[in-house]
């Protein structure tokens, strides 16, 4: 074990640790680099997520998974108040085999927001879907990613357009849905579209909202999580839903949501999560993009990496169907961390014999979402939660 001296020189104390090339006493010369603290390898390497599941362990399934949720729910910290939702339709557009609805609703007792409500033509109940948006730094869209916008500006209609033909093949994934039959819902998440700032657009000021909410003993990503849950109770609620026949579905920071969602309620019957899965240990490597701060705090749960990596959350949701697909020329998630994610879904999936529920794909793509993986997904999800 190397020595760490203190000395007193001249009223100020003097430090020699070991490894400074320079000098040869061992002291690097700096605590930090490339984004991370200097001996954020040696803590990874101390991660052993106690509360994983064990197949091989004495604790039965059910048991973990109700300590796991807790866990998962203790992390997210305060949630907001819960209000009851009075929602009110403000505006409608006929789209043929669906009524496109906007709706304003309380989704706790700190926010009334505006959503989009897709609903089909004929006699329900329907499968619903909870069509979550996602990050991309494009904070001016929010749900208008996922539904096709109406009602809106010029500017937000441009915007909207833009990020689906980058992203999703060219297609609101919502209106694919409610084409299919499904009642969709979409919101935006704080920070993003009619929830966004009102001195307008602001990268950093991610960091900013995600600080001040920590002082106020609140976390950003448990902010989204428990939003996401009152919305996929409020879905529950409606008439035209069929409410053990509730989905949820997004790409990248929507994937995210999706099976953080799914890990937290078991409102979600079945979710489909598109281009979010690794382990810690792939997405802590230099130069990814969760070292940089910003967009990782909406992803960011304080202290369950001490108990639970990113896998080991997701398979909470465990039995239910679930799909992950992920791009192999995705740079935001490395293949081989992603691979081994699947591998620990898998593992706790298999061991419930519910493996025949889990499905896992790497496609030859960037971080898109693409009109071949979605209609992959929608058949998959047709079968799950349609008669």
């Amino acid at each position: 074990m190397k020595r760490v001296l203190f000395g007193i020189v001249g009223g100020l104390v003097s430090l020699a640790a070991a490894g400074n090339p320079a000098t040869g006493d061992g002291y690097l010369g700096y605590g930090m680099e490339e984004r991370l603290p200097a001996f954020a390898e040696a803590q990874i390497a101390r991660m052993t997520f106690p509360l994983a599941y064990d197949p091989s362990g004495e604790t039965p399934f059910s048991v973990w998974r109700e300590q796991a949720r807790a866990k998962l729910i203790e992390c997210l910290l305060e949630p907001p108040p819960e209000a009851s939702f009075d929602a009110v339709v403000v505006d409608r557009k006929d789209r043929g085999t669906y009524e496109a609805r906007k709706i304003v609703f309380n989704v706790s007792g700190f926010c009334r927001i505006p959503a989009y409500l897709l609903v089909p033509k004929g006699t329900g109940p329907f499968p619903a879907m909870i069509a979550l948006h996602d990050h991309g730094a494009r904070f001016s869209i929010g749900k208008e990613k996922v539904v096709r916008p109406f009602g809106v500006s010029h500017e937000v209609k441009r915007d909207a357009q833009e990020w689906v033909d980058a992203c999703y093949g060219g297609r609101w994934i919502g209106d694919a849905l409610a084409a299919r039959g499904y009642v969709v819902f979409a919101a935006d998440a704080l920070f993003w579209g009619e929830r966004g700032r009102r001195e307008g657009v602001a990268y950093e000021e991610q960091q900013t909202l995600a600080a001040n909410l920590l002082q106020v003993g609140m976390t950003w990503s448990g902010v989204i999580t428990w939003d996401d849950v009152r919305c996929a109770e409020f879905v529950a609620t409606l008439p035209e839903v069929e409410p053990a026949r509730i989905g949820a579905v997004g790409l990248s920071m929507g994937c995210h949501r999706t099976w953080m969602l799914s890990a937290a309620t078991d409102r979600i019957a079945a979710g489909a999560a598109i281009c979010w899965m690794g382990t810690t240990e792939a997405l802590m490597a230099p130069g990814n993009n969760q070292t940089k701060g910003q967009s990782a705090f909406s992803m960011l749960v304080p202290n369950l990496r001490n108990y639970l990596d990113y896998p080991d959350v997701a398979a909470i949701a465990c039995p239910k169907p679930t799909l992950y697909y992920n791009g192999e020329q995705d740079p935001l998630f490395p293949v081989p961390g992603v691979e081994a994610a699947y591998a620990r879904i898998r593992r706790v999936y298999e061991s419930q014999g519910a493996g025949d529920r889990l499905v896992t794909k790497l496609w030859p793509v960037p971080h898109v979402f693409n009109l071949e993986m979605q209609e992959e997904t929608f058949t998959w999800l047709d079968r799950q939660l349609t008669p």
